[in-house]
């Protein structure tokens, strides 16, 4: 059980540090980010919402985990 949990936690970090798949192309966050901010590339911000979305799919499961193992304690 604790596995499934550590899981959910390297792939959160993983999203924010390492390389992510979009479209058969592998992109980091930070770079993207900086792409948008910096040099205004506009589609880097599709980019950027696609991280935020996977993120925020994973947070939610990692919520509702966290309930669960809570209620069961």
């Amino acid at each position: 059980m604790e596995d499934k949990h550590l899981d959910r936690y390297d792939l959160l970090l993983k999203l924010i540090t390492e390389e992510f798949e979009i479209d058969g192309k592998k992109y980091l966050l930070k770079e993207e980010f900086e792409k948008f901010y910096v040099k205004s590339n506009k589609t880097a911000a599709t980019r950027i919402r696609k991280f935020m979305q996977e993120i925020k799919k994973i947070s939610q499961e990692v919520r509702d985990d966290v309930q669960s193992y809570k209620k069961g304690l």
